[in-house]
């Protein structure tokens, strides 16, 4: 009797994203079941999209032969390990390779999950039109279906690397200051959109020199009626001064007014107060999904607070990282401590891995997400807003109108991280990576083939593919200009950070 394998379908909590991606996520599942059949499997479908963590608990939890999670949208971690945390039958999460889709987001969210969780799965995904004419696709999903696992090339994956005795003296210097006063994050909610893996909770995060304090996200909307008229005048006039352009109206985005950037400076200035108020370092910002309905998208206000130039600034940037991910609130402020203390600029970008494909050689991250990029990564000047752009979210994701802070970013050298959680322990990635410059018309379909009005960074990791695929713990990564890669590795041991060096060797 052939083996049966049952396929699912996580999903988002949205029902329109779901109905969109369904004819996409349809062709990938029967590429799927081809797949397995041409292997000898029998696979067959656990019934509709799972949108909501009841669903998987029901509809998964049941379900005792091998699973194979479908991956081609955006999707929530617990519309998955909800229904399979506990078990131990053979997991897979596959996905086409694609960017207009971010499958591959919703994979390695998911996957981080399961890692927090302790549940074992395999990833698999292929850029191929035919699934089963990918020899290295069918060969590890025979494995799976074989083995219950797919086995990754580690090869390009360390825990130790030679640290100089001036980064070492670097990382001893920003760890001493943690020591003595550490480091609050200002959580404005909790995480976000199913990104369980992005919250390590305080027991966690004193062990490694930092502590949070929750702020209810109404305090947003509340404290938002008692801003001053003045001063979002004053904020306003002073964006539009240092050169952010605005895009209202463009492109259909009729809604998308004067009024709608200037109720975004409103919550960036609640912000900002609460940042004072409680003297906090850095900040985790939910924002979706509680705030959709109520308030315009938090990302111009997140690429400003990542920003040295931004309205009523002391001169420097506020670490925020969207949608509350502490995974990536980590590594910005110890990376902007790090930049500080070697006399490089503070700012640290948050980024999606969204996609990618080669270019002259060698593989090309595209990194995009919808807020927390400063814009130093569009100009390298820390005095202006010069190359920053501001367009309506789309719609279909946030219904009230709003911009983001976008550009295209410059290329340089950059140091990247990630912590993530894996048992009861906190470890850190680290790699070293360029930002690379596109020739116009491949960056425009890039950018264009994934979502245009998101900040946009194509990367070289310094890994490759593959190994970023089958072994990151997060969808989220910080990107910082400048090689503290090794004042990283060493600021992380000394914090108590189990470490993971990305790199070529």
């Amino acid at each position: 009797m052939a083996q049966r394998i049952a396929l699912f379908w996580p999903g988002d909590a949205r029902a329109i994203p779901n109905q969109l991606a369904e004819p996409n996520v349809e062709e990938a599942t029967r590429q799927m079941e081809r797949a397995l059949r041409k292997l000898g499997a029998s696979p067959y479908r656990v019934e509709g999209f799972l949108s909501k963590p009841h669903e998987a608990i029901e509809r998964l939890g049941p379900v005792q032969d091998p699973m194979v999670g479908i991956c081609v949208h955006w999707f929530y971690g617990p519309h998955t390990t909800d229904g399979v945390v506990g078990k131990d039958n053979p997991l897979l999460l596959a996905s086409n390779f694609s960017g207009r889709w971010p499958g591959l987001v919703g994979l390695l969210n998911t996957g981080a999950c399961l890692e927090m969780l302790g549940r074992a799965h395999s990833r698999l995904w292929t850029d191929a039109a035919d699934w089963t004419a990918d020899d290295a696709f069918m060969q590890r999903l025979e494995s799976f279906c074989r083995s219950g696992r797919i086995a990754w090339d580690e090869s390009e994956l360390a825990r130790h690397a030679p640290i100089s005795a001036d980064a070492a003296a670097r990382a001893g210097r920003v760890a001493r200051g943690l020591r003595r006063r550490r480091a609050l994050l200002l959580m404005l909610g909790d995480t976000s959109m199913g990104m369980i893996n992005g919250y390590f909770g305080p027991r966690l995060l004193a062990r490694h020199g930092f502590a949070e304090h929750k702020v209810d996200q109404a305090w947003i909307v509340a404290r938002g009626r008692d801003v001053e008229a003045r001063r979002i005048d004053a904020a306003f006039g002073f964006v539009q001064r240092q050169g952010l352009t605005f895009h209202w109206g463009e492109n259909g985005a009729d809604d998308f007014t004067p009024a709608s950037s200037r109720e975004q400076l409103r919550d960036y200035l609640v912000v900002k107060d609460l940042v004072d108020e409680f003297h906090a370092d850095c900040v985790g910002w939910q924002y979706q999904l509680g705030l959709i309905p109520l308030r315009p998208p938090s990302d111009l206000a997140e690429g400003l607070l990542n920003s040295v130039c931004r309205p009523e600034s002391n001169g420097d940037t506020i670490a925020c990282a969207t949608e509350a991910d502490q995974g990536n609130a980590l590594p910005m402020e110890l990376l902007k401590r790090l930049l500080l203390d070697k006399g490089l600029h503070q700012a640290v970008m948050f980024h999606d891995v969204r996609w990618g494909a080669m270019h002259e050689g060698r593989f090309v991250w595209v990194l995009l997400n919808s807020g927390s990029c400063g814009a130093y990564a569009f100009n390298h000047d820390p005095h202006t807003l010069r190359g920053a752009h501001s367009h309506r979210q789309p719609k279909l994701y946030f219904p009230t109108p709003g911009g983001s802070l976008a550009g295209e970013s410059l290329p340089g050298r950059i140091t990247w991280a990630r912590a993530f959680a894996r048992g009861d322990e906190l470890w850190m990635d680290v790699g070293r990576g360029e930002v690379v410059k596109l020739p116009p018309p491949v960056r425009d379909a890039w950018w264009n083939g994934t979502t245009r009005e998101w900040p946009f960074m194509a990367a070289d990791l310094g890994v490759a593919r593959d190994t970023l695929m089958a072994q990151f713990h997060s969808n989220h990564v910080a990107v910082a200009y400048g090689d503290v890669f090794d004042e990283m590795v060493a600021l992380s041991l000394e914090l108590g950070f189990k470490v993971r060096i990305f790199g070529r060797g």
